[in-house]
Protein backbone atom coordinates (compact mmCIF):
# COMPACT_ATOMS: atom_id res chain seq x y z
CA UNK A 1 0.00 0.00 0.00
CA UNK A 2 1.61 3.30 -0.98
CA UNK A 3 0.15 7.10 -0.63
CA UNK A 4 -2.09 6.93 -2.90
CA UNK A 5 -3.80 4.04 -2.05
CA UNK A 6 -7.31 5.06 -1.65
CA UNK A 7 -8.09 4.38 2.17
CA UNK A 8 -5.04 6.54 2.79
CA UNK A 9 -6.04 9.40 0.47
CA UNK A 10 -8.33 11.37 3.13
CA UNK A 11 -4.94 10.86 5.91
CA UNK A 12 -4.00 14.72 4.85
CA UNK A 13 -4.57 18.50 6.44
CA UNK A 14 -3.49 21.05 5.07
CA UNK A 15 -2.45 24.45 7.12
CA UNK A 16 -0.76 27.54 5.82
CA UNK A 17 2.50 26.89 4.84
CA UNK A 18 2.63 22.76 5.27
CA UNK A 19 0.40 20.17 4.77
CA UNK A 20 0.79 16.69 6.99
CA UNK A 21 0.13 13.43 5.36
CA UNK A 22 0.16 10.28 7.23
CA UNK A 23 1.05 7.45 4.75
CA UNK A 24 2.28 3.65 4.90
CA UNK A 25 6.10 3.26 6.03
CA UNK A 26 8.39 2.34 3.20
CA UNK A 27 11.54 0.96 3.19
CA UNK A 28 12.96 4.19 2.74
CA UNK A 29 11.38 5.39 6.13
CA UNK A 30 13.53 1.99 8.55
CA UNK A 31 16.63 4.29 9.00
CA UNK A 32 14.69 7.09 10.72
CA UNK A 33 13.17 4.09 12.49
CA UNK A 34 16.38 2.29 13.40
CA UNK A 35 17.52 5.74 14.98
CA UNK A 36 14.27 5.94 17.07
CA UNK A 37 15.45 2.23 18.54
CA UNK A 38 19.31 2.86 18.79
CA UNK A 39 19.86 6.92 19.91
CA UNK A 40 19.42 7.73 23.19
CA UNK A 41 17.22 10.74 23.68
CA UNK A 42 15.81 11.17 20.09
CA UNK A 43 12.64 10.12 21.45
CA UNK A 44 12.12 12.00 24.79
CA UNK A 45 10.86 10.83 27.37
CA UNK A 46 10.25 7.58 26.30
CA UNK A 47 13.82 6.72 25.97
CA UNK A 48 13.62 3.04 27.71
CA UNK A 49 17.09 1.64 26.29
CA UNK A 50 18.43 0.74 23.36
CA UNK A 51 16.21 -1.80 21.02
CA UNK A 52 17.00 -4.15 18.75
CA UNK A 53 17.68 -2.36 15.80
CA UNK A 54 17.06 -4.91 12.93
CA UNK A 55 13.47 -5.16 14.31
CA UNK A 56 12.11 -2.36 11.66
CA UNK A 57 13.30 -4.22 9.08
CA UNK A 58 11.79 -7.54 10.34
CA UNK A 59 8.34 -5.67 11.30
CA UNK A 60 8.23 -4.06 7.91
CA UNK A 61 9.37 -7.47 5.89
CA UNK A 62 6.15 -9.17 7.54
CA UNK A 63 3.10 -6.56 7.59
CA UNK A 64 4.54 -3.49 6.28
CA UNK A 65 3.19 -1.77 9.77
CA UNK A 66 -0.35 -2.55 8.63
CA UNK A 67 -1.06 -5.25 10.85
CA UNK A 68 -4.92 -5.74 12.04
CA UNK A 69 -3.93 -5.38 15.81
CA UNK A 70 -1.02 -2.89 15.57
CA UNK A 71 0.54 -1.01 13.04
CA UNK A 72 2.31 2.17 12.20
CA UNK A 73 2.25 5.28 9.67
CA UNK A 74 4.82 8.16 8.88
CA UNK A 75 3.91 11.65 9.55
CA UNK A 76 5.03 13.25 6.56
CA UNK A 77 5.16 17.28 6.01
CA UNK A 78 4.90 19.23 2.56
CA UNK A 79 7.29 21.00 2.04
CA UNK A 80 9.93 19.81 2.23
CA UNK A 81 8.21 16.08 1.26
CA UNK A 82 9.65 14.65 4.06
CA UNK A 83 9.54 12.01 6.77
CA UNK A 84 8.93 13.89 10.40
CA UNK A 85 7.95 11.16 12.77
CA UNK A 86 6.10 8.03 12.81
CA UNK A 87 2.39 7.21 14.45
CA UNK A 88 1.27 3.89 15.79
CA UNK A 89 -1.24 2.21 16.85
CA UNK A 90 -2.22 -0.88 19.05
CA UNK A 91 -5.43 -3.37 19.42
CA UNK A 92 -6.53 -3.23 23.39
CA UNK A 93 -9.25 -4.70 24.59
CA UNK A 94 -11.73 -4.03 27.92
CA UNK A 95 -14.43 -6.61 28.23
CA UNK A 96 -15.50 -7.34 24.53
CA UNK A 97 -15.05 -3.90 23.45
CA UNK A 98 -11.95 -3.44 21.38
CA UNK A 99 -10.14 0.08 21.41
CA UNK A 100 -7.13 1.86 20.05
CA UNK A 101 -3.94 3.13 21.93
CA UNK A 102 -2.13 5.80 20.06
CA UNK A 103 1.38 6.96 20.42
CA UNK A 104 3.57 9.47 18.39
CA UNK A 105 7.11 10.53 18.16
CA UNK A 106 8.51 13.01 15.97
CA UNK A 107 12.20 13.90 14.77
CA UNK A 108 13.48 16.74 17.39
CA UNK A 109 13.94 19.33 14.78
CA UNK A 110 10.28 19.09 14.01
CA UNK A 111 8.58 19.33 17.01
CA UNK A 112 7.24 22.60 18.74
CA UNK A 113 5.45 23.57 14.99
CA UNK A 114 1.81 21.98 15.54
CA UNK A 115 2.68 18.75 13.54
CA UNK A 116 1.99 16.54 16.65
CA UNK A 117 -1.77 17.77 17.39
CA UNK A 118 -2.53 17.40 13.29
CA UNK A 119 -0.93 13.99 12.97
CA UNK A 120 -2.51 12.46 16.09
CA UNK A 121 -6.42 13.81 15.15
CA UNK A 122 -6.06 12.66 11.54
CA UNK A 123 -4.54 9.06 13.33
CA UNK A 124 -8.06 9.09 15.04
CA UNK A 125 -10.05 10.21 11.96
CA UNK A 126 -8.55 7.52 9.88
CA UNK A 127 -9.01 4.70 12.84
CA UNK A 128 -12.81 5.70 13.51
CA UNK A 129 -13.84 5.90 9.64
CA UNK A 130 -12.11 2.36 8.91
CA UNK A 131 -12.71 0.39 12.23
CA UNK A 132 -15.54 -0.17 14.61
CA UNK A 133 -13.82 1.33 17.80
CA UNK A 134 -15.53 3.28 20.10
CA UNK A 135 -12.52 4.57 21.73
CA UNK A 136 -8.98 5.56 21.48
CA UNK A 137 -6.46 6.98 24.40
CA UNK A 138 -2.82 8.09 24.36
CA UNK A 139 -0.68 8.05 27.69
CA UNK A 140 1.97 11.03 28.43
CA UNK A 141 4.22 11.77 31.30
CA UNK A 142 3.09 14.53 33.62
CA UNK A 143 6.06 16.56 33.12
CA UNK A 144 5.47 16.34 29.30
CA UNK A 145 3.14 19.65 28.96
CA UNK A 146 3.81 19.75 24.69
CA UNK A 147 2.17 16.41 24.88
CA UNK A 148 -0.36 17.04 26.59
CA UNK A 149 -1.37 20.66 24.87
CA UNK A 150 -0.83 18.55 21.19
CA UNK A 151 -3.49 15.60 22.73
CA UNK A 152 -5.88 18.47 24.17
CA UNK A 153 -5.59 20.01 20.36
CA UNK A 154 -6.20 16.76 18.74
CA UNK A 155 -9.63 16.49 20.63
CA UNK A 156 -8.59 13.99 23.45
CA UNK A 157 -9.86 14.55 26.66
CA UNK A 158 -7.81 13.85 30.42
CA UNK A 159 -9.13 10.87 32.37
CA UNK A 160 -6.59 10.92 34.90
CA UNK A 161 -3.61 9.43 36.42
CA UNK A 162 -2.05 6.16 35.98
CA UNK A 163 0.01 5.53 39.49
CA UNK A 164 3.63 4.21 38.72
CA UNK A 165 2.36 2.62 35.53
CA UNK A 166 5.93 3.05 33.75
CA UNK A 167 9.80 2.28 34.87
CA UNK A 168 11.68 5.18 33.19
CA UNK A 169 15.16 6.28 34.07
CA UNK A 170 15.30 3.96 37.13
CA UNK A 171 11.91 4.51 38.63
CA UNK A 172 8.56 3.84 38.17
CA UNK A 173 6.52 6.39 36.99
CA UNK A 174 3.17 8.39 37.35
CA UNK A 175 1.44 8.92 33.14
CA UNK A 176 -1.83 10.69 32.39
CA UNK A 177 -4.20 9.02 30.57
CA UNK A 178 -6.05 10.64 28.08
CA UNK A 179 -9.21 9.54 25.64
CA UNK A 180 -10.78 11.02 21.89
CA UNK A 181 -14.19 9.15 22.03
CA UNK A 182 -15.99 8.59 18.54
CA UNK A 183 -18.74 10.97 19.45
CA UNK A 184 -16.30 13.41 20.27
CA UNK A 185 -15.66 16.18 17.69
CA UNK A 186 -12.62 15.97 15.43
CA UNK A 187 -10.46 19.43 15.78
CA UNK A 188 -9.67 18.95 11.66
Amino acid sequence: MDSSHPSMAGVVHEAPGSTVRLRPVAEDDLAMLRRFAVEPGLIGLDWAGFQDAAAPARRFAEDGYLGDRSGGLIVQVEPPDAPVGYLSYLQRESGRAPYWEIGIVLLPEWRGRGLGWRAQALLCDYLFNHTPAQRIQAGTHPENAAEQRSLEKAGFQLEGVLRSCEFRAGAWRDGWLYSRLRDDPSPL
